[in-house]
């Protein structure tokens, strides 16, 4: 229930955590007074006091009155009509969603009120030097760190982006409540908003009707970007600099960042054929418009900070040059483009010229920083195929810019003086008939040349902006900056014209390719300060926007692309096929490496291009083409699904080594940026074992590790998948698995003197590798974090985690100071030898366990089926991929998101602790209890497998999980669901046993409260659920049943804070 804010481990204060829930509670409360009824009201409060007697009782150890009450409640819900049951499943969500407001809200306010923060960057910087770390090691190890986060439309963000943005409105109204200045009329008036924000949320569809497109996705992560890390990684950065001036004496380097991001939203095909070459295209140029759109916000910003006069020779120069190129451009436009004779279009009548825009834009007469504010709700206007924004202050610069390929329509440029001037030609009869030798056509092209013109641009730009004196001396920054946000606005222009599909031909030096470019007259800005004694400028607005530009890039978030390695192997047989070599996929493993070998050292094109293929392999090759034409400064790694052999990589290789001969030879230059890393994926339990070996075998291979060397500086990655091993294993066997392969991944790359950096595909569930980010990284294998990880953020944790500034800064410091840990202080490996073979033992008989009632017992796939909503979460349109890789109804093809969320829902949660009861179990009658605590206490791996699993027993709930079989599960398969629970007790017995806790959880009183907050609201929640599915199943086509059922998936899921 506090999986996804557990990494900040602080207690937070429950008095005025329940003060918030309170007012909240009650403010919703009026709003539904209002909006269904008293009658209503009366049923929803008696449902939940009989829910809070019910779970008192059980608090209290009273279990029959609390099972007399409880059933008393599921009879009053079956009675309920289906309108009363969707209003009292939508109160309920909202009141779930209010709680986890709150709770975020109080997390963030303990962290800010915290005088010594634990887990920030000063706490640890000062841990390590107490520890005996030297400053100077300590600052190379910060600087040389390398972090990234991945961004993943994983389908597992349940609520809709637009209740998404309400709810963040409410958190900053709960924060603005919190001021103590605030006077009686202010609290009034945000009690107001607060009621307006409720009622418009109750007003509000909770459901999505419509699958978001791969583009959609990538939208809300690029919002993320907008409405919270834009914000939050300047206020990161300063926070670890001034940290490490404190500890090291030297602040963190200007353009050095810890921490990036990549996305998988628009590049990850893997079982989703919505995601196309074309699609992969569009959002990293969408990426990039974005980051542009950005950079030109804070430039104009600048430029109205940056006033001063004094600079230094080098700017002083820059400005002059950048005068005088202005001034040859515009003498050159008069010369050979002179201002046409309007006078000739006007009317016989009048002796004057036409008049000037009698209005100006709105907030013409502002400086150009005004209508930068942070806004509570993200822009959502994005270039599309269709869709050209201009709504900023500084849009007027994109639209003078124009191409000349572009609609008259579209590129007209409209002011008052233009209307008026129309006006005057219309209403006059003389007027109408130009001077023979102009047709109307040609009147519009010559208006259209004008306005596109640099004699045009500027006379309305002086409309908008103060006059500038063509001396460097006055205002030499306004002059860069002006410069900057000029290219940048053409860089704009560009990317909306690739957007269209047209054709494109810019100038290089008009627009910006590279960050490189950007930083230059930045940093020289910078510097010009810092020398003229003005560092306290340099390092305020300026120094945050040369992070900013350090940190995204000009894409923001590179794009990883994704795909099954068996798809590869389809493409392939095309190919040898096609040249008469056999079926590639037929071949045994070294007849494959001898042949990707061979291929990859020769230098002709394996692909002809007369080759005819199947569509699903022209798209592997289509999207081999756009990586080649986008290349390493837009993408980031091509990861491999499904990878289990060393030709999955090297097929990768070739593929995309032809692609970029290909693209070369048509564009005759070569292809921009480097190739991508390959990183291959592995994810089952077989491939996870057989990890090191491949890895081996790849870099034995002469071609590649020459590859590696040259092209990626000596850094192989590899990834480790949660997810399908989990669901392959269970959760403890998979845990150690992933363990053992991490530590033969990086024995096989020290072997051949590689750097090794492991990227890991967590969930945001425990079942597929969630949980707290600190103790996950404090518990990897010794030397696997060596400066250096990648990682997953899915679905909902990425609005969890990142979807405030204040959340994002705290998470952003726990990867950096949990990295840094890792590296300088590794946790500690198993004492002895004893305590791996008591794991092997542990696993073996779990996993054993898990797989004979998951994949062996016939009757286990029906009783999911029956006992959980795992066929209708397909309906709830939250991502762009089928649920499913194939179209078998069997556990194997089902992924691994629907397998935990399914089981989340029935607050059974048996993806995470299936085996580990009998595991334990099986150990301590074997007379290795003590072993086991001491594992416990001194193996920090062991001891957070251990808690993680704690925390879901803590979550899960007996009762709940029975009265679904009672009601849902055929009386044949009754009795499978008795001994699945009986194994959950065995776990919770075993688990206390090893921790030494009385109760779950009881070393986290924070978490229990939090948990038991919820139960009056969650608990009914359930049973409705239980009660929606009974009737769905008997009226499959009541759309409103289905309705009614999936806003109780979305509300509880709200009620557990995690989904899949």
């Amino acid at each position: 229930m506090a999986e996804m804010t557990d990494d900040i481990a602080e207690e937070i204060s429950l008095q005025g955590f329940e003060d918030d829930c309170r007012l909240l509670g009650n403010l919703l409360n009026d709003v539904l007074h209002r909006e269904v009824g008293p009658e209503f009201m009366e049923k929803l409060e008696k449902t939940r006091v009989l829910a809070q007697s019910a779970c008192n009782m059980r608090t209290a150890g009273i279990e029959d009155t609390a099972e007399l009450l409880e059933k008393q409640l599921a009879a009053m819900l079956s009675k309920m009509t289906l309108e009363e049951a969707l209003s009292l499943a939508r109160a309920f969500s909202h009141y779930l969603n209010l709680t986890g407001i709150a709770e975020t809200h109080h997390r963030v306010t303990k962290a800010q009120s915290s005088a010594q923060l634990s887990k920030s960057c000063d706490d640890t910087l000062n841990q390590l030097v107490q520890s005996g770390v030297s400053p100077d090691e300590l600052y190379n190890t910060v600087c040389k760190q390398e972090v990234e986060i991945v961004l993943t439309a994983h389908p597992t963000q349940i609520n809709r982006r637009t209740l998404q943005y309400k709810h963040i409105r409410i958190a900053h109204l709960l924060e603005y409540n919190d001021r103590p200045d605030l006077g009686h009329e202010d609290r009034e008036m945000l009690i107001e908003d607060l009621v307006r924000e409720l009622t418009s949320i109750w007003q509000t569809d909770e459901l999505r009707r419509h699958k978001p497109t791969p583009v959609d996705e990538a939208r809300a992560g690029l919002n993320i970007v907008e409405q919270s890390l834009w914000r939050a990684v300047p206020h990161y950065l300063r926070r670890l600099s001034i940290a490490l001036k404190k500890h090291t004496g030297k602040p963190l380097p200007l353009t050095c960042t810890p921490i990036k991001f990549g996305s998988w939203m628009g590049g990850d095909r893997d079982g989703n054929p919505n995601v196309t070459a074309k699609v992969t295209r569009d959002v990293s140029l969408l990426s990039r418009w974005m980051a542009i759109d950005l950079y030109l916000g804070e430039v104009d910003n600048l430029r109205f900070e940056l006033s001063m006069n004094q600079c230094d020779v080098k700017l002083k120069k820059l400005a002059r040059e950048i005068l005088e190129k202005d001034k040859l451009l515009e003498d050159r436009h008069e010369n050979r483009s002179p201002r046409p004779d309007w006078g000739q279009y006007k009317s016989h009548n009048s002796n004057h010229p036409p008049p000037l825009p009698s209005q100006l834009p709105p907030g013409a007469g502002l400086p150009s920083c005004a209508g930068n504010d942070v806004k509570h709700y993200p822009r959502l206007d994005l270039p599309g195929s269709e869709f050209m924004p201009f709504n900023r202050e500084d849009s007027q610069d994109s639209l003078i810019f124009k191409d000349s390929t572009h609609d008259t329509k579209k590129d007209s440029v409209k002011t008052n003086g233009d209307s008026n001037l129309d006006n005057n030609n219309s209403g006059n009869n003389a007027s109408s008939a130009l001077t023979p030798s102009f047709s109307s056509s040609q009147l519009l092209a010559q208006r259209k040349q004008f306005a596109e013109s640099q004699i045009g641009r500027t006379s309305f730009q002086k409309l908008l902006e103060p006059s500038s004196s063509h001396e460097p001396g006055i205002a030499p920054y306004r002059v860069v900056l002006g410069d900057v946000k000029e290219k940048l606005t053409k860089t704009r222009k560009r990317l909306e014209i690739l957007l269209e599909d047209l054709p494109c031909e810019y100038d290089p030096r008009d627009y910006y390719e590279t960050s490189e470019q950007l930083l230059e007259p930045l940093l020289l800005c910078y510097n010009s300060l810092q020398s003229c004694g003005s560092g306290i400028l340099a390092d305020g607005r300026l120094a945050d926007l040369i992070r900013r530009v350090a940190t995204f890039g000009m894409v923001l978030m590179k794009l990883d692309l994704r795909q099954e390695s068996a798809r590869h192997s389809e493409t392939l047989d095309a190919i040898t096929q096609f040249l008469g070599m056999g079926t590639y996929s037929d071949w045994d493993e070294d007849k494959k490496l001898d042949f990707l070998t061979r291929e990859l050292k020769g230098k002709r094109p394996l692909v002809p291009p007369t080759i005819q293929v199947a569509p699903d392999v022209k798209e592997v090759l289509d999207t081999f083409r756009v990586a080649a034409q986008l290349g390493s400064d837009s993408l980031g790694a091509y990861v491999i699904s499904m990878a289990s052999n060393a030709s999955d990589v090297l097929a990768v290789e070739l593929l995309q080594k032809d692609a970029r001969l290909a693209v070369s030879g048509e564009l005759g230059r070569p292809c921009p940026g480097g190739t991508l890393r390959v990183v291959p994926l592995f994810e089952t339990l077989k491939d996870l074992r057989e990890a090191g070996p491949v890895i081996r075998k790849l870099l034995s291979n002469d071609w590649y590790y020459e590859h590696i060397v040259k092209n990626h500086n000596g850094h192989q990655e590899v990834m480790v998948g949660y997810s399908d091993s989990g669901k392959d294993a269970g959760r403890f066997s998979a845990a150690w698995e992933l363990y053992k392969a991490q530590e033969d991944v990086v024995a096989a790359c020290n072997k051949y003197g590689i750097k090794i950096t492991l990227f890991h595909g967590r969930g945001g569930s425990i079942g597929r590798g969630g949980g707290p980010t600190h103790l996950a990284i404090q518990s990897q294998p010794p030397g696997s974090v060596m400066g250096t990880l990648r990682s997953t953020e899915q679905g909902e944790m990425v609005q969890a985690k990142f979807g405030l500034p204040q959340i994002a800064v705290r998470q952003l410091e726990i990867y950096t100071t949990a990295v840094l840990l890792a590296t300088l202080k590794p946790p500690k490996p198993p004492k002895e030898q004893k305590w791996r073979n008591l794991m092997d033992e542990i696993s073996k008989i779990s996993c054993t366990t898990y797989r004979n009632t998951v994949y062996e017992n016939p009757q286990f796939l029906a009783y999911f089926q029956e006992a959980t909503p795992q066929a209708e979460l397909g309906c709830l349109n939250i991502g762009s991929r089928p649920t499913r890789r194939k179209t078998s109804t069997g556990i194997g093809h089902l992924r691994a998101i629907p397998w935990v969320f399914a089981w989340t829902q029935t607050r059974f949660v048996l993806p995470v602790w299936l085996g580990v009861g009998s595991g334990l179990k099986g150990i301590c009658e074997k007379g290795h209890g003590q072993d086991l605590r001491a594992m416990y206490r001194e193996w920090p791996f062991f001891q957070s497998t251990v808690d993680l699993i704690e925390m879901v027993l803590g979550k899960a709930d007996i009762p709940i999980a029975k009265h679904y079989d009672e009601v849902l599960v055929s009386e044949s398969r009754q009795e499978l669901g008795a001994e699945l629970r009986r194994e959950l007790l065995t776990a919770e017995k075993f688990v206390l046993l090893i921790t030494g806790h009385e109760k779950l959880s009881g070393n986290n009183r924070s978490l229990r409260k939090l948990i038991e907050s919820r139960l009056p609201y969650l608990n009914p929640m359930n049973m409705l659920q239980v009660e929606i599915l009974k009737r769905l199943r008997r009226d499959d086509d009541n759309n409103k049943l289905r309705d009614a059922l999936l806003i109780t998936i979305n509300g509880i899921a709200a009620g557990m804070r995690n989904t899949g």
